[in-house]
């Protein structure tokens, strides 16, 4: 039994690595593209509001609604922006933070994503520990009318003082033609040092209503229920503003 879970091991840590030295070369690129370029950076903003805050599959709210804004700055391939939303965590935690950063080369068709993102919590109970860290890798490809992608997400340290977590993830976005809408889903596992990994879903409608304003219509499911109605499948739906 003890070898199987050193070859786990050695894939996590090569894994790892793998996503830090592909993230440095690309950062390095990326700043590089952005210095050579006159135009400064752009800034987009957005809020909402959403029945429940789900974040792979489990509330993140104890199932009651969420309000959120944040603001992205791109310059060339990179980017990095913040963005906050209410939590309930049946402690004094009131409110999620998350800081993040990265650039997006392109090869070809594929588009990719290399970054790291930094989620904080404001109001956490002494000795919680829920601030924690990922490393991000993630492709994203045309497929005709629709969007193929995949994502690949690291955290030395997760949330609650959780050891070493990852999470991998394939999703799809389908629009459909001459409408306003689209169909998008994804599929992913959570997997976490000891006991705790589930796998989660979603699929769901989104409605753009206006150029600046989308609808959007979900449903969401793990196959773990048993670790509390927060991981119970829902519906959730939500309005987003951006400019």
């Amino acid at each position: 039994m003890t070898q199987p879970l050193s070859n786990a091991r050695r894939f996590r840590q090569q894994l790892m690595t793998a996503i830090y030295l592909a993230l440095a070369g690309s950062v390095v690129l990326g700043v590089a593209r952005a210095s050579a370029q006159d135009a400064g950076p752009s800034f987009a903003f957005n809020v909402g509001v959403n029945s429940d805050y789900v974040f792979r599959g489990v509330s993140q709210t104890d199932q009651d609604p969420s309000v959120f804004g944040g603001v992205d700055a791109a310059w060339g391939i990179g980017y990095a922006g913040v963005w906050a939303s209410n939590v309930d965590f049946l402690d004094s935690t009131d409110v999620e933070f998350d800081f993040y950063a990265g650039i997006k080369p392109a090869a070809g068709p594929v588009t990719f994503d290399l970054g790291v993102i930094y989620y904080g919590y404001a109001g956490q109970p002494s000795g919680a520990d829920y601030d924690y860290w990922e490393g991000k890798l993630a492709a994203s490809v045309p497929a005709g009318p629709a969007t193929l992608g995949a994502g690949v997400y690291y955290s030395p340290n997760f949330f609650g003082a959780t050891d070493e977590a990852l999470y991998y993830e394939a999703n799809a976005t389908v629009p459909i033609p001459d409408s306003r809408f689209a169909v998008s889903g994804a599929v992913g596992h959570q997997w976490v040092e000891g006991p705790g990994d589930y796998t989660t879903w979603n699929v769901g409608l989104g409605f753009q209503l206006a150029d600046h304003v989308a609808l959007d219509l979900r449903y969401h499911d793990t196959d773990e229920h048993r670790l509390g109605k927060i991981y119970d499948s829902r519906v959730v739906g939500g309005v987003k503003l951006t400019w």
